[in-house]
C-alpha cells in the first residue's frame, strides 16, 4: 500500500478513479481552527464556507473546536446539550476539572456542532504547560508573545479533549483531527508525543516564515532553498512560533497545503513535502436565469456611482457613464498584498490615458483596514451635499410635475416659461452654488492616524495621483471594511464587489487568495499573479486565463518594473474594451465558477482525511490512491469567439473596436455548453442522518456530463 509515497495533485481529473465509499460510521472528526466562530483572516471563510459539505458526508459525527470568544458566541452561536454520549461525558469531566468548555450549532450553512474551549479560564495552567512543552519538546515560549500564549492553552485543551474524548469512548473509536494552522498545531504535537489513538491532519494556509520574509523585500521564491530558516526565524523574534508550525507539519499523519505555490515553499521552510494539496472553495450559488447576475452588477454599480457623485462634488468633470471602478482589498500588507505595484501602475496608466486623449476616467478603490480616527469631514460632506442636492430636485420637479397635471387637467398645454417661477429657480441656484469646492476630492475617506507614515498615503504623494481635473486616474482609500450600516458608503463586501468592473491583486505572497475567487463566483474579472494560488491553479485549468477575464501577472520571472509594466499593460487593455465586451467578459468568467465550488474542491479534503484514517488505522481503513500522474487534467479551452494564437497572439479579451461589434463571433448559448462539457461532475457524499435546520439555500442542480467513451 502505497501509503509512504508524497504527491500533491490540483488538478480535478487526478481524483476521479479514487475510491470515495469509506465507511465513516465508527470515525469521528474534530476539526481544530482558531477563526472557528471567531472571525480573524481566511481560514474563517474556509472553514464556514467548507461546513455543509462536512456535514453531508459526516453528519453527527463532526465537531468543529475553536476559542470561546464571547462576544462572538452571542451571536453566532446556538449553545446546546452534547447529543453524543460520549463528548458529553467528556465536557462535564474537563469542565469539573477546572475547563471552561461549551458546545452548541455554529449558526451557518449546515449548522455544524462547535466545541468552544475558554482559553482564559485556564490561564492559571499556562506556565505548567510551559514547563511541560519545554520539557517534553524543547520548545521555549517567551512569557511576552500573548498569541503564542494562547496557542499553547489551546493546544493543551485541544489535546485534553481528544485524549479524554478517546478515554470516554466505550469502543476503540476511530478519531480524526484535523489541525489549521500553527495557533492550532500544538494540540496535534501532544497527540502525537501522548501517543492518543488519533489520525491527525495539518494543514498550512501559509507560512510563518514565508509571510516574514516576504514582507522583508526580500527575493523569496527564486532562493527558497537558500535560507537559514532557524537564523531567519530568529533574527525576527518568531523562532518559537516557527518550532510549533514546523512540529506539527513533521508529526501530522497527513500534511496539506491550500496551494502548489505553498507546496513548494512548505518543502523547503517546514523541511516536509505535503502530501496532498487541498484547494479553497466557496459555496456556489447559481442563478436560475442566466444573466441575473449581470443586473446585480448594474445595480451595484449605480450604487458606488451615487457615493461618486457626492465624493467628487464640484470636480464631478467626467462621464460616469465611460468610467472603470477598480478595486484592491484585504489585509493591510502594503507589499505582499501588492498595493505598492498597483500604485505604480495606476500612475503609468493615467500618463497613457491622458497622452491618448482617452474619455475614459478610472477610479480605483483601496479597501484595507489601518488605523483611524473617524471619517474625513470633507468626505461626509460631500455625501450631505449631494443628498441635499437630491431634495432640491425632488421638490422642484414635485412642484413643476403638479403644475403641468393642473395645465392638462384644464386642457392646455403648458406655457414652460411659466413651469419654474423666481423662487424654483433661486433653489436651484443655491444648490448650485453649494456644490462649490475650494479643494480637491479627498483621497482618504478617513482621518489617519499615522497619516505622515502610511505606505498608500506616502506613494500616492510620491506618484501625485490627488483627484485632480486632469487626471484620468482618481484614487479612493477607504481603510474600514465596508458595512452596509456606513454613513458614507452603505454596501456591504458582497455587493461592492458586484458593483467593480475588475478587481485587481498583483500579490506577491498569496498562498490561496480569497478575493480573486469571490470575484469570480461573482462574474468580474480580475488580475491576479503566478506566485498566488489561485492565479496557479487558474493557469492550470484554463487554455486561456485572460479570455476569461482571468489576469495572471507574472511576478515570478519578471522584475519589478516588468511586471508592473505588465500590470499597465492589462488595465490599460481593459480600459479600452467597450461595454458589450465587459459583458461577454463577465459572462465567460461568471461561468468558471464551478471550478471553484466546494462540490469540487471537497474532494481533496476528503481525499486526505481518507489518507490519515489509513495511516492510523490500517487495519481497519486500505487507501490506495491512482498515481495523479497517469490521469490529465482537462482545461477550460479558449472561448470560440476568441482567434487562436500564435496568429493573433494579442490581448485575448474581446478586443477593442469603435463599433460595437455586431458581427463579433459570439453565441453565449453555445460558449456556456462547450465549458459545462469540460466540468467534471460535483463530488456527492452519501447524507448521514443529521437534523438539520431548514436552509432554502439548496445547492444548484449538478451538471449531466457525457458518458466516457
Amino acid at each position: 500500500m502505497p501509503l509512504a509515497r508524497s504527491f500533491s495533485v490540483t488538478s480535478l481529473s487526478g481524483l476521479d478513479e479514487w475510491d470515495d465509499e469509506f465507511d465513516l460510521d465508527d470515525a469521528v472528526l474534530f476539526e481544530i481552527a482558531w477563526e472557528v466562530a471567531n472571525k480573524v483572516g481566511g481560514i474563517y471563510t474556509v472553514i464556514q464556507t467548507k461546513a455543509r459539505l462536512t456535514c453531508e458526508e459526516w453528519g453527527e459525527n463532526y465537531f468543529l473546536v475553536g476559542p470561546y470568544m464571547e462576544s462572538n458566541v452571542r451571536t453566532q452561536v446556538e449553545l446546546i446539550e452534547p447529543t453524543n454520549a460520549a463528548l458529553r461525558r467528556t465536557i462535564d469531566k474537563m469542565n469539573s476539572s477546572g475547563c471552561k468548555v461549551y458546545f452548541g450549532r455554529w449558526l451557518i450553512e449546515g449548522s455544524p456542532y462547535v466545541v468552544l474551549l475558554d482559553v482564559g479560564f485556564t490561564a492559571w495552567s499556562l506556565d505548567r504547560w510551559k514547563s511541560e512543552l519545554w520539557e517534553n519538546c524543547s520548545i521555549g515560549v517567551p512569557w511576552f508573545d500573548r498569541e503564542a500564549n494562547d496557542a499553547v492553552l489551546f493546544g493543551f485543551l485541544t489535546a485534553w479533549l481528544l485524549g479524554e474524548y478517546a478515554a470516554q469512548c466505550e469502543d476503540p473509536p476511530h478519531i480524526l483531527a484535523h489541525f489549521h494552522e500553527w495557533l492550532a498545531g500544538l494540540g496535534l504535537v501532544l497527540c502525537r508525543q501522548r501517543q492518543l489513538p488519533v489520525a491527525t491532519i495539518f494543514t498550512t494556509h501559509a507560512t510563518l516564515l514565508g509571510r516574514y520574509l516576504c514582507a522583508g523585500n526580500v527575493d523569496f521564491y527564486n532562493n527558497l532553498a537558500e535560507f537559514n530558516v532557524d537564523k531567519e526565524a530568529g533574527d525576527r523574534q518568531i523562532y518559537h512560533r516557527y518550532c510549533l508550525e514546523r512540529a506539527a507539519a513533521r508529526c501530522a499523519h497527513v500534511f496539506t497545503t491550500v496551494s502548489q505555490i505553498t507546496a513548494i515553499e512548505a518543502e523547503h521552510l517546514l523541511k516536509r513535502k505535503p502530501d496532498i494539496v487541498t484547494p479553497n472553495g466557496l459555496n456556489v450559488k447559481k442563478f436560475s436565469a442566466m444573466h441575473e447576475f449581470q443586473n446585480l452588477h448594474a445595480q451595484s454599480k449605480a450604487r458606488i456611482q451615487e457615493f461618486i457623485r457626492g465624493h467628487f462634488y464640484g470636480h464631478l468633470d467626467f462621464n460616469l457613464d465611460k468610467t472603470v471602478f477598480l478595486f484592491i482589498a484585504g489585509r493591510y500588507e502594503f507589499s505582499n498584498k501588492g498595493a505598492d505595484i498597483f500604485l505604480e501602475a495606476l500612475a503609468r496608466l493615467n500618463y497613457l490615458l491622458r497622452v491618448n486623449h482617452s474619455e475614459v476616467t478610472v477610479i480605483a478603490f483601496f479597501i484595507m483596514p489601518a488605523r483611524t480616527n473617524n471619517f474625513n469631514v470633507e468626505t461626509l460632506k460631500g455625501q450631505a451635499v449631494r443628498k441635499q442636492l437630491w431634495d432640491t430636485a425632488q421638490t422642484v420637479k414635485e412642484r413643476f410635475g403638479k403644475k403641468l397635471y393642473e395645465s392638462l387637467l384644464v386642457g392646455q398645454l403648458p406655457e414652460v416659461s411659466k413651469m419654474l417661477d423666481k423662487e424654483d429657480f433661486t433653489m436651484m441656484k443655491r444648490a448650485i452654488f453649494a456644490t462649490q469646492r475650494q479643494c480637491l476630492p479627498p483621497v482618504c475617506s478617513h482621518n489617519m492616524l499615522e497619516d505622515s507614515t502610511d505606505p498608500i498615503l506616502t506613494c500616492i504623494r510620491r506618484i501625485g495621483l490627488f483627484n485632480s481635473s486632469q487626471d484620468r486616474v482618481k484614487v479612493v482609500f477607504h481603510p474600514e471594511f465596508l458595512s452596509s450600516t456606513s454613513p458614507l458608503l452603505p454596501m456591504d463586501y458582497e455587493e461592492f464587489v458586484r458593483g467593480c468592473h475588475l478587481g485587481v491583486f498583483p500579490s506577491y505572497y498569496e498562498p490561496w487568495g480569497y478575493t480573486p475567487a469571490e470575484c469570480t463566483v461573482m462574474g468580474i474579472p480580475s488580475v491576479s499573479t503566478n506566485l498566488s494560488g489561485f492565479g496557479c491553479f487558474m493557469e492550470e485549468h484554463i487554455a486561456d486565463p485572460s479570455a476569461y477575464g482571468i489576469y495572471i501577472l507574472d511576478r515570478r520571472y519578471r522584475s519589478v518594473d516588468e511586471s508592473c509594466n505588465q500590470l499597465t499593460s492589462f488595465l490599460f487593455q481593459f480600459c479600452q474594451q467597450s461595454r458589450r465586451q465587459r459583458i461577454i467578459q463577465r459572462n465567460r468568467t461568471e461561468r468558471l465558477s464551478d471550478l471553484l465550488d466546494w462540490r469540487y474542491l471537497g474532494r481533496y479534503y476528503v481525499s486526505a482525511r481518507h489518507m490519515a484514517l489509513a495511516k492510523a488505522f490500517p487495519d481497519a481503513y486500505v487507501y490506495e490512491p491512482h498515481d495523479p500522474t497517469s490521469t490529465t487534467g482537462f482545461r477550460y479551452p479558449r472561448p470560440a469567439s476568441v482567434p487562436p494564437s500564435p496568429a493573433h497572439s494579442l490581448h485575448s479579451s474581446p478586443h477593442h473596436s469603435e463599433a460595437e461589434d455586431e458581427d463579433e463571433r459570439y453565441d453565449e448559448e453555445l460558449e456556456a455548453e462547450k465549458d459545462r462539457v469540460n466540468i467534471r461532475q460535483p463530488y456527492s457524499v452519501p447524507h448521514k442522518n443529521k437534523s438539520l435546520p431548514a436552509d432554502p439555500a439548496e445547492p444548484a442542480d449538478s451538471v449531466e456530463l457525457p458518458e466516457k467513451n
